[in-house]
């Protein structure tokens, strides 16, 4: 589908228009517990919607559990809603995708997220609002859930978001550690949705931009950030969750999956620890643990031209460049330094998640993985 998208200081007064022209009869406004108002949403976008039917629904876990996608439909039928807006960073998002998929349709969501049941198309109009800049959820089709502990991916191509506002207004009072995350996260889809076997011409032009967005801006954006920096970190953001809407993420994205959930590291840090040391990985591709059927030779001139993009020469220059980033915005580079033991390799290990693993173009092992977390303990 079509998204229309406003970007810009001031883009968010295009919701008045919005609201005018399909006049809901009443709201689901998801929002985060306290970035709703710290992020200045509150007093801006508050302004709109006062003028209509509107309940709010923030009661959902930051990294979004299957019965808080159930809460939320409860809350959304119960409350005889048939419009969705969706305000905050990428766990908001991917709630209020879910509940707009999900809520116009009696489904199984167990059975959904298993690949047992399939999911109806959404039914409700979507407008999305991104208070953070980094995992670029209004531009995908898919939204992370957890089910016991495990990652699942709810997919369908028709959660796209009808209405898209990237107002760099909303950036203005991110925490730093929450904008080091986010950054890192859009670099991090940027250079594995290029490397991905999934890749396209489209997707890798995405990627590109991204990648070159946030090398110029995370620095500014993180330390000292103004509205050239916010609006561009938006801008990369958005390309970055374009090019996995095409090409989807890998390896790093995998391994990180049980970081996260185990050890309460914020997902874009997560995903960064990993992606340096396996540039160097992919990097050593040959044919015997070639994954990407496009073959040897498609596969180099890629990983060579995202050393290109990296403006590096090799791939442990890209290594240093990033863990250098990393560390020029506050984020922690080893495992230890988070208090992640070598004894907790193995659950790690245990807990990847191959459906994002299959999209690398090097087959990885269990004892691959294991060199790679123990390259960065």
């Amino acid at each position: 589908m079509n998204q229309i998208v406003f970007s810009g200081y001031k883009s968010y007064e295009n919701l008045h228009n919005i609201l005018k022209n399909c006049q809901p009869n009443k709201i689901l406004l998801v929002t985060g517990k306290q970035s709703y108002s710290l992020s200045g949403a509150k007093k801006l976008i508050g302004k709109i919607t006062d003028k209509y039917n509107t309940v709010r629904f923030c009661s959902f876990h930051s990294n979004p559990e299957i019965n808080d996608i159930k809460k939320g439909i409860s809350t959304f039928k119960k409350e005889g809603c048939d419009f969705i807006i969706g305000i905050g960073g990428g766990s908001v998002i991917d709630v209020a995708k879910s509940i707009a998929l999900l809520g116009g349709n009696n489904n199984d969501i167990a059975g959904i997220l298993k690949g047992k049941v399939k999911s109806g198309k959404r039914l409700i109009k979507t407008v999305i609002i991104p208070t953070t800049a980094g995992t670029g959820s209004e531009s995908t089709h898919f939204s992370v859930i957890y089910l016991a502990g495990e990652k699942y991916s709810l997919a369908d191509s028709s959660m796209l978001p009808d209405f898209i506002i990237l107002d760099p207004a909303f950036l203005e009072n991110v925490p730093p550690n929450v904008a080091s995350s986010s950054a890192m996260d859009a670099l991090c889809q940027g250079i594995e949705s290029y490397w991905s076997v999934e890749s396209t011409n489209e997707s890798r032009n995405y990627s590109r931009m991204a990648i070159k967005l946030v090398l110029a801006n995370i620095v500014k954006n993180v330390n000292n950030p103004d509205k050239v920096s916010r609006i561009n970190m938006l801008r990369a953001a958005n390309y970055s969750g374009k090019a996995i809407n095409i090409a989807k993420t890998t390896a790093a994205h995998s391994i990180s999956y049980t970081i996260t959930s185990m050890f309460k590291i914020q997902h874009g840090h997560a995903v960064a620890l990993i992606l340096p040391k396996l540039i160097e990985v992919n990097y050593s591709i040959n044919k015997d643990c070639l994954n990407d059927k496009r073959g040897i030779a498609f596969t180099n001139k890629r990983m060579n031209e995202l050393l290109d993009i990296l403006n590096v020469v090799s791939p442990a220059e890209a290594k240093n460049k990033i863990t250098n980033i990393m560390k020029s915005i506050g984020l922690k580079t080893r495992l230890f330094e988070l208090g992640i033991k070598k004894s907790n390799i193995n659950q790690i290990i245990k807990g990847y998640n191959p459906e994002r693993m299959k999209n690398n173009p090097r087959t990885l092992t269990k004892n691959d993985i294991k060199g790679i977390l123990e390259e960065i303990l």
